[in-house]
């Protein structure tokens, strides 16, 4: 299978509070296929969350490679970076991240970083009534339920038609008889959309869905116990 994500020689590491350096992460490689679904299992503080935000730009590696789509991200300008991200990946975070002043349709076209106003209005429609909320397009997130804040988010992620979604703890914030219909929401409308996936949790009820789990700490040189993510 063609590669959309291929990692090499990656290390991240941060600077302490007394100035020294601490490697979070040494991964020698690590892919993804085009179109697959990946759950990535690791403890709490062992640099899940660092990793996702590496492959999406929003933090640049000591060292390393990490190409998307044929595209070296570490050789893009900040601009180039952001501007890849827009047309390339999703994201959906632990926290949601909606803007509270915005409605729920306001907020997925937020997501849109390109095409016309009519268009993105009805690519954002599409996309809640998909997720199940066609009765609350004008709701704020703070009339919403947290496991609708929660697929206003996967629709807003989904937004840009990216070829690559990352998912942070997705089922984290949600009660856990929510938490199999959020998944599941997911990995359907990444199948619809033909977008890969990579899903990070320390929960392996979580990851037991996948057909395809990778364990960080293995993949990860690092002794991640004194890692932070």
């Amino acid at each position: 299978m063609t590669a959309l994500v291929n990692i090499k020689d990656l290390k991240k590491s941060f600077t302490q509070p007394e100035g020294g350096k601490l490697l979070v992460l040494d991964i020698s490689e690590f892919q993804i296929a085009k179109g697959e679904q990946v759950a990535m299992i690791g403890q709490s503080g062992g640099g899940k969350t660092t990793l996702l935000h590496l492959i999406a730009g929003l933090l640049s590696p000591d060292q390393g490679s990490i190409q998307i789509d044929g595209i070296e991200t570490n050789g893009l300008s900040e601009e180039g970076r952001d501007r890849f991200r827009a047309e390339t990946i999703g994201y959906v975070f632990q926290t949601f991240n909606l803007l509270p002043a915005f409605t729920a349709i306001e907020n997925v076209r937020l997501g849109m970083a390109f095409g016309s106003g009519k268009h993105q209005h009805a690519r954002a429609g599409d996309l809640l009534t998909r997720v199940g909320l066609k009765d609350r397009f004008n709701y704020r997130p703070g009339q919403l339920s947290v496991g609708q804040q929660q697929r206003v988010a996967i629709a807003r992620s989904l937004a840009g038609r990216p070829k690559l979604l990352l998912a942070d703890e997705p089922t984290a914030n949600v009660d856990p008889s929510s938490a199999d219909s959020v998944l599941e929401l997911i990995r359907d409308t990444c199948r619809e959309e033909d977008v890969s996936l990579l899903t990070v949790t320390h929960d392996m009820q979580i990851a037991a869905r996948f057909d395809r789990i990778e364990k960080l700490d293995e993949i990860n040189q690092v002794d991640h116990t004194t890692a932070a993510s």
